[in-house]
Formats: structure tokens, sequence, C-alpha cells
């Protein structure tokens, strides 16, 4: 392992990470960012879970979004698991899946027919949050070293770092053009029938609690068609 060209690659992918667009630009870069960082890695995701539901983010292939399904399907499996784990283990690996894997004996065999040799998973997380599982994957069984493991902790640790502000940034956006909307909405409802501010917002909140319909949506559509009938 080159430790000086990784440092050097580390620091440019954090530097590209605080410039991307959107979330979703974000993590591509991260997953990307993987199979050129870490040796042995041939494709990456991120695997976030809901419930019992998981959503496969940014893969690199589709193999990354057949392993998801099938963790999902059976309910185990070591990405899986790091996605869920708040305490413990904040890296789960298998090896080689042409050996037996008891910890995991139902996904194993399986995602060996998809084509995987070897994976890791590293949690993804930061002080306040967990957010998911970066997920990395080789064909071949024993691709990846302890330097390997290593390095994929580091750009999980700063991954983490970079989907939580990301995601920060969009709510944000996202609460600002809410309120923006909003405020447009009432000035409509002022303006057309003689409401003041507080009587305008109420119309809006008791259309939204009568249709359930989100405040933003009523607003949106309010802007849109200049009435709510």
């Amino acid at each position: 392992m080159d430790w000086a060209r990784f440092a050097q690659q580390m620091a440019s992918m954090a530097r590209d990470l605080l410039a991307q667009e959107s979330v979703d630009d974000t993590l591509e870069r991260i997953t990307g960012s993987a199979v050129d960082l870490v040796e042995g890695c041939d494709a990456a995701g991120i695997l976030v879970v809901h419930g019992k539901k998981v959503q496969s983010l940014a893969p690199t292939e589709e193999l990354v979004v057949d392993s998801d399904r099938l963790q999902e399907r059976l309910r185990e499996g070591p990405c899986f698991d790091a996605a869920r784990t708040a305490e413990g283990e904040r890296v789960f690996r298998i090896k080689d899946f042409t050996q037996e894997q008891p910890r995991w004996p139902a996904f194993a065999p399986r995602a060996r027919e998809l084509g995987v040799g070897s994976m890791m998973g590293f949690l993804l997380y930061t002080e306040d949050e967990e957010l998911g599982a970066l997920n990395l994957y080789a064909r071949k069984p024993g691709a990846f070293t302890e330097a390997g493991e290593l390095a994929g902790w580091l750009l999980a640790s700063h991954a983490a770092v970079a989907f939580s502000s990301a995601r920060a940034h969009a709510q944000m956006e996202h609460a600002v053009a809410t309120r923006h909307m909003i405020g447009e909405a009432m000035g409509l409802l002022m303006g057309g029938h003689g409401l003041t501010e507080e009587q305008a917002f109420d119309v809006l909140r008791r259309y939204s609690q009568e249709n359930n319909v989100k405040l933003r949506e009523v607003a949106r559509l309010l802007c849109e068609r200049g009435t709510l009938s």
C-alpha cells in the first residue's frame, strides 16, 4: 500500500466532496473513490436500512444492488449488520466466500453465486447520527488486506462527515424553499381575500389537515392554480 499516494488522493477526494452540488453527487464521489483508493475493490455502494427495507445508494455496479437485495431478503449479511449496529463492531469483513461463513450461513453461498469473492462493510457514522454502511466488493477471494481494511475505514470516516454535511445542506435548502413557497401562498390569500397573515396561514393549515396534504404541497397547489377550490 502506497500510503503517500493514498494520502494525496484522500486530500483530493475531501476537497471534491465539499464541492459536490447534491447528496447524490456526494455519494457517487464516495463510492467511486472507494473503487479507486482501496486495493482489491471492484465495486462499492452505500446501504441504508429503513426498518425492514434497505436502500442502495450510489452503487458502482449492479452487483452491489443484487447483494443489498439479497441481504434484505435474508435479513443477514456484513453490510446489513454494519448499517444496523449502534454499538460494537464498526467493520465487517468476509475474507473468502469460498470458505464456510458460520456468521452468515444463508447469505454467503448465495453471494458467491452472484460473483462476490470477498467484501467489507463499514458503518458510516458521525457522533450525532448513523447513516448506513459503505460496502466494498471484490470478485477475487482474499482480495482485501489489513492495509485495505484500514484504507476503507479511513475513507468511511471522511465519507460519513461529507454525507452528513451534504444531507444537512439539502435539508436546509428544502426548508428555505418551503418557507418561501408558503410565504408566497399566504401573500396570494392576503391580497385576494383581504386576510391577515395569521388568517392566511390558518387557511393553509386547515386545508392541509382536512385533506391530509402536506403544508408545502398545499402552498404549491395554491401558487400554481391561484385557488384551493
